[in-house]
């Protein structure tokens, strides 16, 4: 018989994998998820942790009161506290309270008189803080206009190009911009924008609007990105205008950084008024006391008929 031929034995050793190729990431429900974790780049992230104290003083009237909660419903990074009093030790307290709420800034509503409205702006504990004070105001109560945004978006800042020229301005518009800007991922605030904040200088004078970006659109006709010809701005409210009076180096105090040479307290203004008052009131005296001299000095001549009837 014919001798069988010998197969030869197959390996049992399948291919050989390439131990060069990297291993298939997982498959999730939502995506590819690799093992590897990112590369973190060594840089801090910045983020922004502002927040703001908003409170006034004793004694506030109820128009002043309005536009303080009018504030405080546009910031919502901003927090309210209870009055404080109206004292020469009111920068301690203040800067015990900015402490104890964890705010970085403090927005104080101090009335006098029961007339006069001052705003404090102050960044503590370091300073600087500003003294303004406010003018034309108009509350969204009273103004009643038709704009109307969602309550914790977040604004644009617009400014005039007034600010850019001298010092003082350039450090009002950045402490505005700190204490207006919303930050971003808060979790009070709305991550768009709908409204404007929009700052002016006129006159040496500080000018404060809020407007509604308004864009008319419907579900069949939706406006493209970048259509601004469509867009209108309705104003919202509140109004008001700051008179900037002096920057101090510290906060609610310290040395003076600027004073403002054209200002003229409210006092003198109504003590002017006053003595515009009494002078018409002196001029009529004056005018009575030479009526009656040159009646004197000009005697009228005796009448011949004047004892007639009296008989």
């Amino acid at each position: 018989m014919a001798k069988k031929r010998k197969h030869e034995e197959a390996s049992e050793e399948g291919p050989k994998k390439d131990e060069a190729a990297p291993e298939r990431p997982k498959r999730t429900l939502t995506a590819w998820k690799s093992e590897q974790p990112e590369k973190q780049s060594d840089a801090p992230v910045f983020r922004n942790k502002e927040k703001v104290l908003i409170t006034c003083s004793r004694r506030i009237i109820s128009r002043y009161r309005h536009l303080m909660l009018n504030v405080v419903a546009l910031l919502p990074h901003s927090k309210k506290d209870n009055k404080v009093e109206s004292e020469d030790s009111k920068g301690a307290t203040l800067n015990e309270l900015v402490e104890f709420r964890n705010c970085t800034y403090c927005l104080f509503f101090e009335c006098r008189k029961q007339k006069d409205l001052y705003l404090w702006m102050a960044r503590s504990p370091d300073g600087p803080s500003v003294k303004f004070l406010v003018n034309a105001v108009h509350t969204m109560e009273e103004l009643k206009l038709t704009g109307n945004h969602l309550k914790g978006s977040r604004p644009i800042l617009t400014f005039s190009s007034n600010f850019d020229k001298e010092p003082r301005w350039m450090l009002i518009k950045e402490m505005i911009t700190q204490i207006f800007g919303t930050p971003k991922d808060h979790r009070k605030a709305k991550p768009f924008h709908d409204h404007i904040f929009a700052f002016s200088i006129v006159d040496n004078h500080i000018w404060f609007r809020n407007f509604q970006v308004s864009v008319p659109h419907n579900e069949t006709d939706k406006m493209d990105r970048g259509g601004l010809d469509k867009m209108t701005l309705i104003e919202v409210g509140p109004r008001f205008c700051l008179n900037p009076i002096k920057i101090f180096g510290g906060s609610f105090g310290g040395p003076t950084l600027y004073s403002n040479p054209l200002y003229i307290s409210p006092n003198q203004i109504r003590a002017m008024e006053k003595r515009k008052k009494a002078g018409k009131y002196v001029k009529k005296v004056k005018a009575k006391t030479r009526r009656k001299m040159h009646e004197l000095e000009n005697p009228l001549e005796p009448d011949e008929f004047a004892d007639l009837w009296k008989e």
